[in-house]
């Protein structure tokens, strides 16, 4: 999907929500134990209920990877049933990949061919050669993990050298690779003062934000200073609409939370002058 594609979404459903197919199975509602394959089922239930809310989802993959071959079947299943059913949305393969040569070449065609997702986050620890080979892809993209919303981000993300803390340098230094327009960043919300600086960094990328909802992070503050003039912003919850109800009426209350995060949105979206 270009980049285009999803304004065009994020136009169409007046949101930028993505919502993240976060698979507990001691959380779900306990009728889905019984199914052949209960993060699957879940999964299809959530986006039966919620497409029409959101424009992208985002399974991590731990979530899936924790069950071994059964949840990587599930994942395969879940990414195949939005690419056939629900063509418009954005999908995200949360799996902070970051390794060199042949084995990113490898990440790469798992996540973009075997799984055919949209997205993929990627680590920036080792340098381009860990990223480079996700760019290759046409109408695919590499989610730089650029600030990140846990405490411990303080221990090297914010570390200073000649006036330029070293998440700064990530996205000035990721400009320059091949293919950098193919690239779209994490910023955590809880970290929305620093937005402001981001986006004079990569005034035109998208951002992927998580840490609304469950983690405390502010809407109106990422939507304030993350938003630019095509929108931008890919702005992520999983567990406040996920486990929003344990019982048989979760998939309403899933759309309910869903549909109250697009409401705001789509005031941000007519402040800006968007939609």
């Amino acid at each position: 999907m270009t980049t285009q594609q999803l304004v065009a979404e994020i136009h169409k459903k007046n949101s930028f929500l993505c919502i993240g197919l976060d698979v507990d199975m001691t959380k779900i509602p306990t009728h889905f134990l019984q199914e052949e394959d209960p993060i699957f089922a879940f999964n299809k239930a959530i986006i039966d209920a919620t497409n029409h809310l959101c424009v992208a989802y985002k399974p991590n993959t731990a979530f899936y990877e924790a069950y071994g071959i059964k949840g990587w079947i599930s994942l395969q299943k879940t990414i195949a049933y939005l690419n056939k059913n629900y063509p418009e949305i954005f999908t995200i393969a949360d799996a902070k990949r970051g390794d060199i040569g042949n084995t990113a070449k490898r990440y790469a065609k798992a996540f973009f061919e075997t799984y055919d997702s949209d997205a993929v986050t990627v680590a920036p620890y080792m340098g381009k050669d860990a990223v480079e080979p996700f760019l290759t892809f046409e109408g695919k993209h590499a989610i730089l993990l650029a600030l990140t919303s846990n405490p411990g981000a303080a221990d090297f993300q914010f570390t200073n050298e000649n006036n330029e803390k070293l998440f700064q340098k990530v996205l000035r230094t990721s400009l320059t690779w091949d293919n950098a327009d193919r690239l779209m960043y994490v910023v955590g919300a809880t970290k929305a003062e620093a937005l402001t600086s981001i986006r004079k960094l990569v005034p035109d990328s998208f951002l992927l934000v998580p840490g609304v909802g469950a983690q405390g992070g502010s809407l109106e503050e990422v939507a304030r200073a993350g938003m630019n003039s095509q929108c931008g912003l890919l702005v992520n919850s999983s567990r406040g609409i996920l486990y929003r109800s344990q019982s048989n009426d979760f998939d309403n209350a899933a759309a309910q939370e869903a549909g109250r995060l697009q409401k705001e949105m789509a005031l941000y979206l007519k402040d800006k002058g968007i939609i």
